[in-house]
């Protein structure tokens, strides 16, 4: 049975320009799927397919049960969506941009001004309420933004990257918030860049390069994939890091000469996959020490979803990134 979103084989072109080619999700009600990948892999066209705000070229997708091609306005009723930059009206006040979505909505008047009372409450935004939403900080905007997409608690929710350009903690707060709404049933398909966003919140992650998922699981299930263990350790003098590559490189997972120990020249850090947890740590260490090379600091760590990124498509999630906005892999804004 499809999930609460499901997508087939979407396709979706601009120009010479392929954004989506054959993109295939499928998100189980009350549950989040992080749609992680660089600007310009094709997020954000994604998105725009589902919300019924572009049509795909072909394939087929479904919200709610409810066919977007087919019956885009029932698919509208069923959804909230939070966009990358907050859609609200900067000439009113935070609980006039709440009354008013509401009203479109077609609440009753007070069932809408409750409402809004209710949200500016949950957001932390009453004491702000009356001001003009032109005042408002960029969090305080982004939570106002969310605010509205929950006017009528939509059973899904679409949010674009929603923590893009806030700080740590108005980025915490906004996970929170995210977390009680995925507790209380809805589903969720979350847009983003950020790697340990992805890993707070997300149920199940699919990772999209060029218009391609190209990798899909839990987040364990991924790093899994890219080798377990790592031994990362930083050398006090930049004239020793040859020799510290050399004597890692023996405790390579894969074996030596293998080409697993990655070289940091700038930062003086080197990284080699391992296993043998913190009994092989003791021997680089015991190693490193006899090669009078000394260390500034060493560690054994799991890969995270930055590793998995890098280990899939060769480059970060942020290459290709251009202040504003998705690059030339999205249509134009």
């Amino acid at each position: 049975m499809p999930g609460a979103i499901h997508a087939e084989g979407l396709v979706k072109t601009f120009g010479d320009v392929t954004a989506l080619d054959g993109v295939d999700l499928d998100v189980p009600q009350g549950t989040v799927l992080g749609l992680l990948g660089p600007n310009g892999a094709g997020k954000t066209t994604a998105v725009r397919i589902l919300t019924t705000l572009l049509t795909p070229d072909s394939g087929t997708a479904s919200v709610a049960g409810v066919d977007v091609l087919k019956d885009p306005t029932e698919v509208r009723r069923s959804i909230g969506v939070s966009g990358q930059f907050a859609a609200v009206d900067e000439y009113l006040t935070g609980r006039e941009n709440l009354d008013m979505v509401g009203r479109l909505y077609q609440m009753p008047a007070r069932q809408a001004k409750r409402r809004a009372e209710e949200l500016l409450d949950q957001f932390d935004l009453a004491d702000a309420a009356d001001r003009t939403a032109k005042t408002y900080s960029g969090g305080m905007r982004r939570r106002l933004d969310l605010a509205a997409a929950l006017v009528v608690h939509p059973p899904v929710m679409f949010m674009d990257e929603p923590t893009t350009g806030l700080d740590p903690r108005n980025r915490q707060a906004l996970w929170e918030v995210i977390e009680d709404l995925v507790a209380g049933g809805t589903t969720l398909l979350l847009t983003t860049q950020y790697l340990e966003e992805a890993d707070h919140l997300a149920h199940a992650v699919a990772v999209v390069d060029h218009g391609r998922v190209i990798a899909r699981g839990t987040s364990d299930e991924l790093k899994a994939r890219t080798g377990g263990e790592r031994v990362e350790t930083v050398v006090h003098a930049q004239a020793d890091l040859t020799r510290a590559a050399e004597l890692l490189d023996r405790h390579a997972l894969h074996g030596p000469g293998q080409g697993s120990v990655t070289v940091q020249r700038q930062t003086r850090r080197l990284t080699v996959p391992v296993s043998g947890g913190t009994k092989l740590l003791a021997e680089v260490i015991r190693d490193l020490e006899a090669a009078a090379i000394e260390i500034d600091d060493i560690g054994l760590r799991r890969p995270t979803l930055d590793d998995v990124f890098i280990s899939l498509t060769g480059h970060a999630t942020a290459e290709g990134a251009q202040p504003g906005g998705e690059t030339s892999g999205e249509e134009p804004k």
